[in-house]
């Protein structure tokens, strides 16, 4: 099977051993990948902003790029989630580059959910000692359906514990440039976020998405926490050679 790897912004300019991780799993599962160098943003943040002009030429120069990919998978639920059920919305008075958007979105798969509904894997042969706790980001759990899947891959890790939060679905407070717009509303949803993830007990924190994964490790950082929050690529790439 061979696939395209949509890095996004976040995994590219702040997580790129993310990226690198993706990349060990698939490489161990047998997939070759290809990593279009024109790729850039989906057009998620302008598209958020209420930007629509310009969300829609980020979203053309995306669907220029993944054009011929056969599959396209990415570490982001949200990402995911705009190519899959925005960008075919910005085109809606243009049949053809419409067209183009659905066929690319029937394509186009979050992380986890790729391992598991297309590969119909659960066990990477990953190993990570350890308990972790799993945070639901918002656009994937609620927009694409994905919840079960990085649980099932987190409970066959070799060495880890999953212990569920109290409500794990709980936002972040992240929501892209929500947090800058409102970030008194933002940090208190965050606050009772990490809450429920410390009084869980566990040691890691785990999310599919890198914007999740900066809000949280920040505040953790800002108040000397020791929780560790990582992509769940990270811990699935653990214990696999280079």
């Amino acid at each position: 099977m061979r696939v395209a790897l949509f890095v996004t912004c976040l995994a590219d300019l702040f997580y790129p051993q993310v990226g690198e991780d993706v990349l060990r799993v698939l490489w161990r599962l047998g997939v070759d990948v290809d990593f279009p160098e024109g790729q850039t943003c989906c057009g998620q943040p302008a598209y958020n902003s209420g930007y629509w002009r310009e969300a829609t030429a980020l979203a053309r120069h995306f669907l220029d790029v993944f054009d011929s990919a056969p599959l396209i998978v990415t570490p982001s639920g949200s990402c995911a989630a705009m190519v899959r059920q925005q960008v075919p919305r910005l085109f809606a008075d243009d049949p053809a580059r419409r067209a183009q958007a659905e066929a690319i979105a029937a394509r186009t798969f979050e992380f986890s959910e790729f391992l598991v509904r297309v590969l119909g894997v659960e066990d990477v042969g990953a190993t990570y000692n350890g308990s972790v706790t799993y945070h639901d980001a918002c656009h994937l759990c609620r927009g694409l359906g994905v919840s079960q899947e990085p649980r099932q891959l987190l409970r066959a890790v070799r060495g880890l514990t999953l212990v569920e939060m109290e409500r794990p679905d709980w936002c972040c407070g992240f929501g892209g440039s929500f947090a800058v717009r409102m970030p008194a509303i933002s940090s208190a949803i965050l606050a009772q976020k990490i809450q429920r993830a410390q009084a869980s007990g566990a040691a890691t924190l785990v999310t599919s998405d890198a914007g999740c994964s900066m809000h949280i490790a920040g505040r953790l950082q800002r108040l000397g926490e020791k929780m560790q929050v990582l992509h769940i690529a990270q811990v699935l790439a653990s214990g696999h050679e280079p």
